[in-house]
């Protein structure tokens, strides 16, 4: 299987989905520019998490509806980190289920679920798709979905995926589909796969899990490794140090090294 090799620059992905405190204060962003303003180092931000609901039409950021006057300030925001040349996408799915049962689903129901979804994605210029498949979808339901993607944003429209580890070593994962088979059929217009080290599905303690996907032929270029910010997040979390230690050696040793997200 050979995937897709593309030119590349090591990419810095952060995904932001507690978008509130605790007090019910908004959780900003802008700390990014205002505490290095000359080292910014994120290239990506995810906006988490998209979801497409029962009833077709509403579809929801977290809890609420994308236009609630609550997010008002997240999209202020992200649309300054959008003219510093920073992307912007939206994730779709996670662990809440649904949003991909719906969108594998037939034609009719496409039809029904996809165009508000592709309205959103509009209304708030995202610069593509991070699409977090979480529970069992088809080969030829995520094809279609990339397809109707891609013909409606175009060439230049990010769509990447966040599989756990263990998908891209051809073990039980959390998908449906076969990656290997999708990046066979659709990898040129696959930007790169947000993987995830953590919560028991591969760790980044040492090169182990990563070689076990290099090792199936995937290119380093598309896989960005994932990783947790602290250790409150869920299982599996890397003390800074060590993780520092660790992507410095990938990225010394694997020529093409697609990055890190958190």
């Amino acid at each position: 299987m050979p995937p897709t090799n593309r030119p590349h620059s090591p990419r810095i992905v952060i995904y932001h989905q507690t978008h509130f405190k605790a007090n019910g204060d908004f959780a900003s962003l802008l700390p990014l520019v205002t505490e290095s303003p000359d080292t910014l180092g994120v290239t990506h931000i995810i906006i988490a998490a998209l979801h497409v609901n029962a009833q077709a039409g509403d579809i929801t950021l977290n809890d609420d509806p994308p236009n609630a006057p609550r997010n008002e300030q997240l999209w202020e925001e992200l649309a300054i980190f959008q003219d510093m040349g920073v992307k912007v996408l939206g994730m779709l799915g996670g662990a809440a289920k649904g949003t991909f049962q719906r969108l594998d689903g037939s034609d009719y129901e496409f039809g029904l679920y996809y165009p508000p979804l592709r309205n959103v994605i509009r209304r708030y210029a995202f610069n593509g798709l991070d699409l977090d498949v979480e529970e069992p979808m088809s080969l030829g339901g995520i094809i279609r979905l990339i397809d109707y993607l891609k013909a409606d944003f175009g060439d230049s429209f990010l769509v990447t995926f966040a599989p756990v580890a263990f998908a891209l070593q051809g073990m039980d994962h959390l998908s449906g589909f076969d990656y290997e088979a999708l990046e066979v059929m659709r990898g040129h217009q696959v930007a790169w796969y947000n993987t995830q080290f953590y919560n028991n599905w591969g760790c980044l303690q040492s090169f182990a899990d990563y070689d076990a996907i290099l090792s199936r032929g995937w290119k380093p270029e598309k896989i960005v490794v994932g990783v947790l910010t602290n250790p409150g997040l869920g299982h599996g979390y890397v003390d800074y140090a060590e993780l520092q230690r660790t992507v410095a050696a990938l990225s010394q040793f694997y020529p093409g090294f697609g990055g890190i997200m958190g």
